[in-house]
């Protein structure tokens, strides 16, 4: 059989044999099967609590969706935990990510703990340069968003939004329109 030198380092080698891809593929059947079942228990679990766990991500889903995507990339990869132990803890961040949207929405205490708050980055055709240096938005990211919302001239923006998800809405009118403080509420000036 031959065998190939990799350079890991320039100070160190490694032989590569064929064994080494092969190693172990009378799990392959065991891993295919038991990865299916993980992922048919994830659509599931979507199912059954709801589509917000696949819309857009404030910063408490992100690391929902990142601790999800590693429990079955190691269920499935390194069983450890086991297949079936990983559905389970999947199915418990689930569950958490769904408790915690129930608090949130009765409770504007946990919402304001666990959640951010939108931020203005433009009242009346006005940059608010401080809260655009806060949030971390060039001002090329700022113009392609006005350009995206069909904005022709600034004074014609009411206000732009950095949300929660990380979209930027751009709320904008030539005609001479207040903003209904329905829609401004959570919003930080």
């Amino acid at each position: 059989m031959r065998s190939y030198l990799v350079a890991t380092n320039p100070f160190k080698t490694m032989e590569i044999t064929w064994s080494h891809f092969t190693e172990k593929i009378e799990l392959l059947p065991e891993v295919a099967i038991g990865t299916l079942i993980v992922y048919i228990a994830i659509i599931a679990y979507t199912r059954i609590f709801g589509l917000k766990s696949l819309s857009k991500m404030t910063g408490f889903d992100f690391l929902n969706t990142v601790a999800i995507g590693n429990l079955l990339a190691m269920s499935a990869a390194t069983s450890s935990p086991s297949l079936f132990v990983g559905a389970i803890l999947i199915g418990l961040l689930y569950l958490i990510n769904y408790l915690v949207s129930v608090i949130m929405v009765k409770s504007q205490s946990a919402q304001q703990l666990l959640d951010n708050s939108p931020i203005l980055l433009m009242k009346d055709g006005n940059l608010l340069e401080d809260n655009i240096k806060k949030s971390k938005i060039t001002m090329d990211e700022l113009r392609g968003k006005l350009r995206e919302a069909n904005v022709i001239q600034l004074s014609e923006v009411k206000a732009v939004v950095f949300e929660t998800t990380g979209d930027i809405s751009v709320l904008h009118t030539d005609q001479p329109k207040e903003l209904d403080s329905f829609i401004m509420k959570d919003v930080k000036e």
